[in-house]
This record gives C-alpha cells, sequence and structure tokens, in this order.
C-alpha cells in the first residue's frame, strides 16, 4: 500500500503561517531543497487542501521562468509534470487539477492508497493533513521547524481529536538553520 507523506514548514512556536496567512519565512537553502527533492523521489502524486493549492498554481506553473533559484528550477518541473489532486467541497476544478474529491475522505484516500505507483506527497495546509490525521490516513509526517517565531497564525496540529504517538525516523539540521525530523506513526501499543 502506498504511504501518505506529510511535508510542511512551522515556526518554532509551532505555526504554518503568520497571524495574517503570510508564508515569507520559510527559507529553502540548499539542504532543505535537496531534503524536499528526496520526497519528490519518493512520490507520483500531489495532494492539496484548497487554500494550498490555490498558492501553488499561483505560484509553480511558470514560476521557473519568474525564479532562477535552484529550488525553484528543480521543483517546477517536477510539480507541472506530476499528478495533483484537491480536495475541496466547493472547488471544480482546473486546467492544472487531476482529480477533485469532494467527499467521502476516508474511502477516497484509501483508493488512492491501494492504486498501484510511489507514495503520494501532502504538502502544507492545517485543515486537510487534521481531517487525515484524524482518520489515521498519514503514514509519515515531515516537519521543518524554521528558527523564526510568528506569534500566531494556524497551527501545525490544529485540535487534534486524540493523541498521536509518533515514532522519530530522522532528524538533522540543515543548511545550519532549519531542523528537519521525520516521524512514522506508532504502534497503538507503543503509547503506553
Amino acid at each position: 500500500m502506498r504511504k501518505i507523506i506529510y511535508w510542511v514548514h512551522t515556526s518554532v512556536d509551532g505555526f504554518i503561517d503568520g497571524p495574517g496567512g503570510e508564508f515569507d519565512w520559510p527559507v529553502m537553502g540548499p539542504g532543505l531543497s535537496a531534503y524536499s527533492e528526496g520526497l519528490d523521489q519518493r512520490v507520483d502524486t500531489l495532494l492539496y487542501g484548497r487554500p494550498v493549492w490555490e498558492m501553488m498554481v499561483g505560484f509553480w506553473p511558470t514560476a521557473d521562468a519568474r525564479s532562477r533559484s535552484p529550488h525553484t528550477l528543480a521543483f517546477a518541473p517536477f510539480w507541472r509534470a506530476t499528478p495533483k489532486v484537491v480536495f475541496s467541497r466547493t472547488f471544480p476544478g482546473d486546467d492544472w487539477t487531476d482529480r477533485v474529491i469532494s467527499d467521502d475522505l476516508p474511502g477516497a484516500v484509501t483508493e488512492l492508497k491501494v492504486q498501484p505507483g510511489k507514495d503520494l506527497l501532502l504538502t502544507g495546509g492545517a485543515g486537510l493533513a487534521a481531517a487525515l490525521t484524524e482518520h489515521g490516513l498519514i503514514d509519515e509526517y515531515h516537519i521543518a521547524v524554521h528558527p523564526v517565531v510568528l506569534g500566531g497564525g494556524r497551527k501545525l496540529f490544529t485540535d487534534p481529536k486524540q493523541r498521536l504517538t509518533l515514532r522519530t525516523t530522522h532528524c538533522e539540521l540543515v543548511d545550519d538553520r532549519v531542523v528537519v525530523t521525520s516521524y512514522e506513526v506508532a504502534p497503538p501499543h507503543a503509547a503506553r
């Protein structure tokens, strides 16, 4: 079965964006870009909630024509070529959307996970990640903690309904500033 990998940037105080929704604080240095590209090599499908989708589709289709950063030059062609699934009850889809899932989240995601192929990558966002976490559908969490205190915004984990026990599988300091930690969901007996 394919895994869902959740890749997210957060502040030291646990927010994925600032009080006004700003996302201008993550710095994609060479080490963090390499880590992200390593995750990209593991997947063949990208998953997005609607707010993150709107941000992504507003930038990545032509990003490499507007920015010469190494990360942008590497990710833009991958983003364009990789199938993208958007989760939304109201979004009809667009030219860059391969599929929209609007209902039966657990069933639709389980169907995605049992299809043949590589893993699935959920990038950023809070609402979709919370819903998938609640249903036990995320297999790995990859969290990049940036050295910034935002003082507000959307929390990394929004009001979890139950305890989630994770097992640390890797932790490293990248670019001399960002701590990236990867976790797997621990089996239920590990919570004792």
